[in-house]
């Protein structure tokens, strides 16, 4: 089959010491920009060959060369920058890094860093004999984190005035990604998550000077325009996230609010985390278009070792199956293992034993 695949991953890895101290190394000057991607890409063909060995059909760089999963992505954009704010990301009993999404000028795709980085990734994939799979944030991430106050330059009055230019620039992207040989591309994606949370729509309002109304229609549309005319050979996913910081979380709230806009987006897959009660029922899988989206079921909790009974992620997919077709399933970790350089709270054994869980269920349901 195409990916999605039956046993899937979302994208992100633990960093091993060796990451870890080689970017330490290289942010006091000890170490050379080319000494760390050596290391960058003899660690990325170590947790390549972990995924093969682990059974799956995919690969992804576990994104080793990034600090965030977004904002690396973000500031390598034309008419971006990440600069510091008064504030971090508010999850559950933690606070990232106080950051902040600006725009300074005209969005653009432009000559993009991790066009390189895909290019290392698709080498050292096909030399393990598995698919490359490149994650990137969704344009609505972008939208969502970028408050007016942030919006300084390139003659944008308005929220609604960029949005031309980062359609424009996403769909230069997957055009650059599709040229250098991608056919796996996943948009991650936060912003759907917090329209399931009433209490984030609130904060977002009150504190970020955010206008909700009409988001889920905005962020459909924003979508189907960005991947209007795609190759058809090229698979697009999305992770929908609802936090994933040092095994914490931000948004709470079921599918249902924002279900139909979501799936009358173009994706071929959806990645949705269902490893808690935080996500509701499977009721919303009934509006997935028939025969033609997969819902990968993100049951495997990414935020702690213990491995789930594996009869009670196949009861959970039977349960899935009620509502959607069991052959437009699939199955993965709810999320990725480290969405930042910090990290999940769990091993590496313990990482690893959850990717061979997902293959080993996935294998027995599906055969």
């Amino acid at each position: 089959m195409n990916p999605p695949y039956r046993a899937d991953i979302v994208g992100s890895f633990l960093r091993p010491d060796a990451i870890k101290k080689a970017r330490a190394a290289f942010a006091e000057g000890d170490i050379l920009a080319r000494q760390l991607r050596d290391i960058e890409d003899a660690q990325i063909a170590e947790v390549v060959q972990s995924q093969v060995d682990a059974g799956l059909e995919a690969a992804t760089d576990g994104e080793f060369r990034r600090a965030w999963w977004h904002f690396d992505f973000f500031g390598g954009l034309e008419g971006v920058d990440i600069v510091e704010s008064d504030h971090g990301l508010p999850f559950q009993g933690a606070q990232t890094k106080q950051l902040a999404v600006q725009v300074n000028g005209r969005i653009a795709f432009g000559t993009h860093p991790m066009i390189e980085d895909w290019l290392a990734l698709k080498a050292i994939a096909d030399e393990a004999g598995v698919q490359a799979k490149q994650t990137i944030p969704s344009p609505t991430v972008l939208d969502f984190r970028v408050e007016p106050q942030n919006i300084v330059g390139g003659g944008y009055a308005s929220r609604d005035d960029y949005v031309d230019d980062l359609v424009d620039a996403y769909r230069d992207a997957i055009a650059a990604f599709y040229a250098e040989g991608c056919r796996y591309l996943q948009f991650d994606d936060t912003a759907w998550a917090y329209l399931c949370s009433e209490s984030e729509l609130e904060r977002a309002r009150t504190e970020r000077g955010i206008d909700t109304d009409g988001l889920g229609e905005r962020y459909r549309d924003i979508l189907n325009r960005v991947l209007a005319g795609k190759p058809d050979d090229l698979v697009v996913t999305t992770h929908v996230c609802r936090g994933n910081f040092r095994s914490t979380w931000i948004s709470s709230g079921g599918y249902e609010p924002i279900a139909q806009h979501l799936f009358a987006t173009d994706y071929d897959g959806f990645f949705l985390e269902y490893d808690s009660d935080r996500a509701g029922g499977f009721e919303p899988l009934r509006f997935l278009r028939p025969g033609e989206q997969t819902v990968v079921l993100g049951l495997v909790t990414s935020k702690s070792g213990e491995l789930e009974p594996a009869a009670d992620i196949e009861r959970r997919i039977r349960e899935a199956a009620e509502f959607a077709p069991l052959e437009q399933l699939a199955l993965s970790p709810q999320c990725g293992f480290a969405s930042t350089e910090e990290g999940n709270v769990l091993t590496e054994d313990e990482q690893w034993a959850k990717v061979r869980h997902v293959v080993e269920i996935a294998r027995r349901v599906w055969g």
